[in-house]
């Protein structure tokens, strides 16, 4: 129906079969009411001409043939039915009244045999009329149900929302493929989200509960494993994913036999490998000990993070940077440790700075600092220092200084000829202190996998805004040419904004190039909702008025997924994009889908898991020893440094106040 012309013809037509059909019953009727007119002699010669005349037709010659071509014209017509006004029409009763109208107008021919339709010629007439009826009405409830259908079964739209996504399993020696079913066209179908470039950075997003950890990051921990990568994981909530990661390990070890599995936990040390983030042997250049003192202080004061710059931010920056070099190349770095540093940073002026001074290198750093302390401006000084101080004695713990005084094992994790998997725990309760020690850690791990030459290495960050990582945006913009492939869980983008600022927020999120999203809200529903686009969707409108209804069909741009549909995902249900490759091309990088976790397969695996190994046999003793003999080093330290201010002369400030002519 092009135009409203064609559209007026064919009702004229179906008009004209419904009154055919109501005509050949009339003519029926009246083939069947000729007997008993005749004998009871209620006829005249016009209806006797009439009846000849339809005998002699060979169609009308039949009364059961002019039954049943009465029934198909009413057929014909009803395809044209007019809606009216009422959407309580359901299959059912149309059903109903168009069985019981068949049953009747056929089942009144019954009297035929029975009883003998002379002496129910009247009950006849009026089941034949009545079932005729009850067809007509329940084939135009019909007709109308079936035109309206759509808008009483998808009130939410989401047969529209569905398209096709990528079916086929693509496979290489970096991917991630998770398993997953898909609706469209109202069918369910398999499908595969291929991360057949992981390099390019993962991210992985979702409210507590989304599914997060179980249904993705386990997959990705798995799956790198048993293909060889060297890994660190950062556990959030310890050891969930440790023990996933030391499990998978144990049944992988073949693939790197000369790799192994170190954690780090600082709430159990008798399940805690020894490390020193600070080794001397990493440290290359005072741009190294800076980076290390940035991330530990924006890590203990998360606030600093959007006030970089500052005064009151780089001068124990700049401090803690200090100590940390002279520490450096104090006898070869032998009390170059966290622990050592925060120890020193307590000395007295006199001896700190004189030592500190010693080093050329660190002379910019300190010049502030000792020029303070000449002019008598202690309030500036000690507001610079103890800023540093009071951050840094939070970390002030015979468990953490036990820790990160060892060395068990170094962070250069990809190593060609040694590669090993690390994981990290944080404790939700002890998240700032735990985080900012981790942070240090994870920065120098860093420096040290993000190179050339490395092994393939895979750096998995659960709950990543708890760390403070500078340059997480250089990370993913350069690793993926050094085969470092980085995962980042977050919870929403409002919680990255929050710890990372609105700029540097932003900058993660636009520039990975994997999301795979749960439940978010918010402007992480909409981000994510704009990132995957538009698709092209049928629209149907349906205007009903007292004589007629209207359906117009139309196609145009809208969302694939709005943000209210990425609101009320379920858990297991994901949303977002992947990218390609120039040698495997995926035409659907986007993807809505429900990810195919074998639950009990994954309880029986569990179930079976070992706990982690026991490293060491410790007890308090020995902690408060090691905890004792890092102060005993410092105080070493620290009488060598007021010998040589003997030997050397008063302090700084001494001599200033020596120097200074008296007025006359």
């Amino acid at each position: 129906m092009s135009n409203g012309e064609n559209l007026q013809a064919f009702r004229k037509i179906a008009d004209w079969c419904r009154w055919l059909s109501f005509a050949l019953l009339l003519v029926h009727i009246l083939l069947v009411a000729h007997p008993w007119a005749l004998q009871f002699n209620f006829h005249n010669d016009l209806t006797l001409k009439l009846v000849r005349t339809f005998q002699q037709t060979a169609v009308l010659s039949r009364v059961k043939y002019v039954k049943l071509v009465a029934l198909g014209f009413l057929t014909v017509s009803l395809l044209g039915s007019r809606g009216r006004k009422g959407q309580t029409y359901n299959y059912l009763t149309a059903g109903l009244q168009i069985s019981l109208g068949l049953a009747l107008y056929f089942g009144s021919g019954l009297l035929y045999v029975l009883t003998g339709y002379l002496r129910l010629f009247f009950l006849y007439l009026v089941f034949c009329i009545t079932g005729f009826l009850l067809v007509m009405r329940g084939g135009a409830q019909m007709s109308r149900i079936l035109k309206t259908h759509v808008f009483n079964n998808d009130i939410f739209n989401r047969h529209n929302q569905s398209f096709p996504q990528e079916e086929r399993y693509l496979h290489n020696e970096f991917s991630i493929n998770l398993p997953a079913e898909y609706g469209y066209k109202d069918k369910l179908h398999r499908s595969w989200i291929n991360i057949i470039n992981p390099f390019r950075g993962v991210l992985v997003m979702g409210t507590p509960g989304a599914g997060k950890s179980y249904f993705v990051i386990r997959h990705i921990i798995t799956q790198h494993i048993k293909k060889g990568f060297s890994m660190c994981v950062y556990d959030f909530k310890f050891d969930d994913l440790s023990r996933i990661a030391y499990n998978c390990w144990l049944g992988e070890r073949k693939n790197y036999p000369a790799s192994k599995f170190y954690c780090i936990n600082f709430d159990s040390l008798a399940h805690s490998h020894r490390c020193n983030p600070l080794d001397p042997r990493t440290l290359n250049d005072l741009s190294d000990a800076a980076e290390s003192a940035r991330s530990i202080l924006l890590g203990l004061n998360r606030d600093w993070i959007k006030k970089q710059g500052a005064f009151f931010v780089e001068s124990p920056i700049n401090f803690l940077t200090a100590v940390i070099w002279y520490l450096r190349c104090h006898k070869n770095g032998q009390y170059c440790t966290l622990p050592h540093v925060m120890e020193l940073m307590h000395m007295d002026y006199d001896a700190l700075f004189t030592a500190l001074n010693q080093q050329p290198e660190i002379e910019t750093l300190i010049n502030p600092f000792i020029n303070a302390y000449k002019h008598g401006a202690m309030d500036q000084l000690e507001g610079q220092i103890a800023s540093a101080k009071i951050a840094m004695a939070k970390l002030s713990s015979p468990s953490l200084y036990y820790v990160l005084s060892g060395n068990d094992f170094n962070l250069d994790i990809n190593h060609t000829a040694d590669p090993v998997v690390v994981c990290m725990g944080n404790n939700p309760q002890k998240a700032q202190i735990y985080g900012a020690v981790l942070s240090l850690y994870v920065s120098r791990l860093i420096s040290r996998v993000n190179k050339k030459s490395g092994r393939k290495c895979s750096l998995i960050f659960d709950e990543f805004p708890t760390l403070f990582l500078n340059h997480i945006d250089h990370l993913l913009a350069t690793a993926r040419s050094n085969l470092v492939a980085t995962s980042l869980g977050i919870q929403d983008a409002s919680q990255l904004r929050k710890d990372y600022g609105r700029e540097q927020a932003e900058v993660i999120m636009n520039i990975i190039g994997n999301v795979i999203s749960g439940q978010v809200t918010g402007d992480s529903a909409r981000q994510l909702s704009d990132r995957v686009g538009k698709i092209m969707q049928d629209r149907e409108s349906l205007s009903i008025n007292s004589r007629d209804t209207s359906i117009s069909h139309s196609k145009q741009l809208d969302l694939a997924i709005p943000p209210s549909t990425i609101a009320s995902l379920s858990s297991g249900e994901f949303v977002g994009m992947v990218s390609d490759d120039p040698d495997c091309l995926i035409p659907q990088k986007a993807f809505h889908a429900t990810i195919q976790n074998n639950h009990e397969a994954l309880r029986k695996e569990e179930s079976a898991y070992q706990p982690l190994p026991q490293v060491r046999e410790i007890d308090a003793h020995l902690i408060q020893k090691n905890y004792r003999q890092i102060k005993q080093d410092i105080r070493l330290l620290f009488f060598s440094e007021s010998d040589q201010v003997k030997r050397d002369g008063p302090s700084p400030k001494a001599k200033t106040k020596k120097q200074r002519p008296q007025p006359e």
